[in-house]
């Protein structure tokens, strides 16, 4: 089997991803890369030995060499670029979130449907251990039928990570509730079996929009995610606009009348999620969300508080970036792109966490208000249901196509 080739279109924090996709001899080879910063092209080229190197992401759409694309670029850039490569004819992996609208992420679905181009979109924490564990115990009856997950999201790194950077711009992301919580309100959708029709928010930004800021134009300092201040109250260099807020409390009702709950702090001084899936015969909770971590179960009682619990389950062991979620989620690209088919992360999936975490933050600044969740068009969610294969009954819907 030949390796695929790969295009990489954006060579920042998740470069990670790129390494992980890059395996000469065992199936796939990243071959060219695109990044606007010329330094970071050279830096990188020795990393993959691509032999094609490009500042605009245009150059790798005609390229017949290429049999993919990843894009990992901000976020704001994702609409315009996933729907020019897929209209391009290149599967594409979208890192997530899908877009910073809901209606960017309709565009995006309807051109993959239009050009019949394979879209993947990289929600990693679908293939990270503690997150498959719970869904295993859930799928199990442990608990039996979830009724309410809770999550705790506490990010110590928030103001190195996500204010010195475009993260702190709400026209680069939309906010916070949408960038970071994506991944988590895509875990909840999951765990949950459902997919959020009604939110509401509080928030604010209660720290960082107090602290000094790099003037327009100035580059991040060096080591900039290498040296970490402590506490939150020390840290400098911040991104010249910083317009998203730092804390946020957000409520959810699922299609499936499931209730659920996502907190998010940035000045924590401890980076970690914490899990509560709570169902009619009992709960569970992750202490830690890594490789050797557990996640205990408490099915029998009543009880007062007790430490201990019923069951004990240990997070698999796993090696690599993310808790090695990166290497099986390009794993399962890989097989996607080559066989196309059904996979555990989900376009439709993907497009409920950023409407989910779009009106949600809408709520937020309009003081808490209620906001219905836009549904997705239902023969747009059948389209990817099936794997991203046409009804027979279109247009060019013949079986397998």
């Amino acid at each position: 089997m030949e390796d695929l080739r790969l295009g990489v279109i954006g060579l920042g924090l998740r470069t990670s991803l790129a390494r992980a996709a890059h395996r000469p001899g065992r199936g796939a080879v990243v071959a060219a890369l695109c990044d606007s910063d010329p330094a970071v092209l050279k830096r990188q080229a020795g990393t993959f030995e691509a032999d094609f190197l490009t500042q605009d992401y245009r150059e790798l759409l005609d390229r017949p060499d290429l049999d993919a694309l990843v894009v990992n670029t901000p976020d704001d850039t994702h609409e315009r670029l996933a729907v020019d490569c897929l209209r391009a004819g290149k599967a594409v992996y979208l890192e997530k979130p899908m877009a910073i609208t809901v209606e960017g992420c309709d565009t995006i679905l309807r051109a993959a449907r239009e050009s019949g181009t394979r879209l993947y979109v990289g929600h990693n924490m679908r293939h990270m251990g503690v997150v498959r564990l719970m869904r295993d115990i859930i799928a199990k009856g442990v608990i039996g039928e979830p009724k309410t997950v809770w999550v705790r999201h506490f990010v110590s790194y928030g103001g190195d990570y996500y204010f010195k950077d475009w993260h702190a711009d709400r026209t680069r992301t939309t906010g916070l509730l949408l960038q970071k919580a994506a991944h988590d309100l895509d875990v909840i959708h999951w765990l949950a079996g459902g997919y959020t029709t009604r939110v509401n928010a509080l928030g604010d930004l209660m720290l960082y929009g107090d602290l000094p800021r790099r003037a327009p134009g100035t580059p991040r300092p060096d080591g900039w995610l290498q040296q970490y201040e402590w506490p939150p109250t020390a840290r400098k260099d911040l991104h010249h606009v910083v317009d998203v807020e730092d804390v946020s409390v957000m409520n959810m009702r699922l299609d499936n009348g499931v209730i659920a709950a996502y907190q998010q702090c940035h000045f924590s001084p401890d980076y970690v999620r914490n899990y509560t899936v709570i169902g009619t015969e009992g709960r569970l909770e992750n202490f830690g969300d890594g490789p050797g971590d557990t996640v205990k179960v408490w099915n029998t009682g009543p009880t007062g508080y007790r430490d201990d619990c019923d069951i004990a389950y240990k997070v698999p062991e796993a090696t690599g970036s993310h808790g090695g979620a990166d290497m099986e989620i390009v794993s399962e690209f890989l097989r996607f792109v080559r066989d196309g088919g059904v996979t555990d992360t989900s376009p439709v999936a993907a497009r409920m966490s950023v409407a989910a975490g779009y009106m949600a933050t809408m709520s937020l600044r309009d003081g808490g208000t209620p906001y219905d969740v836009p549904p997705l068009d239902a023969d747009l969610a059948a389209y990817f249901d099936r794997g991203q294969v046409r009804d027979q009954t279109e247009p060019g819907g013949a079986p397998g196509q």
